[in-house]
């Protein structure tokens, strides 16, 4: 029944070979810049435990280890928030499960601008945690879902991109204020998203999951223009979720079925692979790396930052033009050389060479790592994910996929300062070995997906062999 499924999802009249041509409208670029003030948020909070490093240690006399936690426990909140992110978004919708991050992300930031102890600012990070874990899911999903087929790439890799604006912004304005201002300012992205999600349309492919057939087309109309022939779209749509829904279940267990293994082998081994990497340990402790090099930690943290915007700019062009899996092997391979750099700077001064080649070595591994992983092997996985996951599944996947990625993530950036102070240059040969893995991964079990339908995609990655 499988197979016959299958074939009817790629050669029946269900599934057809779309003939509409769409073009972005301006409530497609308002839908996605909504959903991208939560990856702005995301970003600013990733990139703030840098900067404040050392006004909260000095104020609140913490040390490296209790540090540690407050740095690395938004991963911890991640992972909580992963677990519900499928099913609220799946129950509620994408749009009302934006406002309940933005609640979590909010109240998190308050905790760390009024908090007066350590464990009032290791709260706040935990709440902002768990907002991160549902945005994680739900922007990608979300922009995906109301993105035309010919763009949705260039959707996705312009959302992320806010991710990094966020993060730069962070890294470069951090230095000249105290840390609470920061945490203001921190807070901002997510009260804009709560008022534009009054102004953007629900997801028509959950709305045609949960037999809004109405909603769906009006959902359409208004995505795609008031004069647009929307009817091949929404029949495609409509006709998919219905043969999906007729032939498979959608409970946690049916995602362990031998036709899914593929996009749960994708999308979990892309996460992990990634933050093993050391994005979350090098965004948090970049400064820190930096002095421990004998570099100038403010200049180069601020060189980072700049740095990475025309490059996170770039991969959106890419995205699109060069494809996912060029994208992201090319990135990683350029990620895992960066991590070579700094090992053998770290190395060479363990051996007590030139002073000046170890920071020369560390500044430019940390570059090159940094603008690699912002080109694409940032981004990319979380497009992939969004593009493969049949909508039956898309809830329990999409949260076990960002549960992989937030623990993967806390795993790495607490671990991070123990091992750096341990053997500095052996932490970042790890990091290479597995930013190389990347690349082997994406060669061996990584599809393409530009320029297909969700519908596609999702069909083609199910069919048993």
């Amino acid at each position: 029944m499988t197979d016959n499924m299958g074939e009817g999802l790629l050669n029946g009249s269900s599934l057809r070979k779309a003939s509409w041509k769409s073009h972005v409208t301006a409530n497609v670029v308002l839908s996605s810049s909504v959903a991208a003030c939560g990856y702005f948020a995301y970003g600013f909070a990733g990139g703030y435990p840098s900067p404040a490093q050392s006004g909260i240690m000095d104020d609140l006399g913490l040390s490296i280890a209790e540090y540690s936690v407050f740095a690395s426990i938004i991963t911890f909140g991640g992972m909580i928030g992963a677990l519900i992110s499928g099913k609220v978004a799946d129950f509620f919708g994408r749009r009302a499960t934006m406002w309940l991050l933005d609640l979590f992300i909010i109240l998190g930031w308050c905790s760390i601008i009024f908090g007066k102890r350590a464990w009032l600012l290791d709260a706040g990070r935990l709440l902002m945690g768990v907002g991160v874990g549902i945005q994680l899911y739900v922007a990608p999903i979300y922009i995906s879902e109301v993105a035309p087929k010919n763009v949705r790439g260039c959707f996705l890799a312009a959302a992320s991109f806010t991710l990094v604006l966020g993060f730069s912004l962070a890294y470069y304005i951090g230095n000249n204020m105290s840390w609470r201002t920061l945490a203001l300012v921190g807070a901002t992205p997510c009260f804009i998203q709560v008022l534009g999600v009054f102004f953007i349309p629900e997801s028509p492919r959950w709305l045609s999951k949960n037999g809004l057939e109405k909603e769906v087309e009006a959902s359409l109309q208004r995505l795609r223009g008031a004069n647009a022939d929307i009817s091949t779209e929404a029949t495609e749509i409509k006709d998919y979720t219905e043969i999906v829904q007729q032939h498979s279940g959608s409970k946690f267990m049916d995602l362990f079925s031998r036709k899914y293994a593929r996009p749960l082998i994708v999308g979990t081994g892309l996460m992990a692979l990634v933050q093993f990497g050391g994005t979350s340990a090098i965004t948090s402790f970049a400064s820190s790396i930096f002095r421990a090099a004998g570099c100038a930690a403010d200049s180069a943290s601020r060189v980072m930052a700049v740095l990475q915007v025309p490059f996170a700019a770039m991969g959106i062009i890419l995205t699109e033009k060069a494809g996912r899996r060029l994208l992201m092997m090319v990135s990683s391979a350029g990620a895992c050389l960066g991590c070579f750099l700094v090992a053998l700077g770290f190395l060479f001064e363990d051996h007590h060479q030139s002073a000046e080649l170890t920071s020369s070595m560390v500044f430019s591994g940390i570059m090159l790592f940094s603008v690699s992983f912002t080109m694409g092997m940032g981004s990319t996985p979380w497009i992939i994910m969004s593009e493969i996951l049949p909508i039956n599944i898309k809830g329990s996947a999409g949260s076990l996929t960002t549960l992989i990625s937030c623990f993967t993530s806390w795993i790495v950036s607490y671990t991070f300062n123990f091992l750096f102070q341990w053997n500095a240059a052996g932490v970042f040969f790890m990091f290479a070995f597995f930013c190389g893995s990347v690349v082997v991964f994406v060669a061996m079990l990584v599809p393409e997906t530009k320029g297909r339908t969700l519908e596609e995609i999702q069909a083609s990655m199910t069919l048993l062999q």
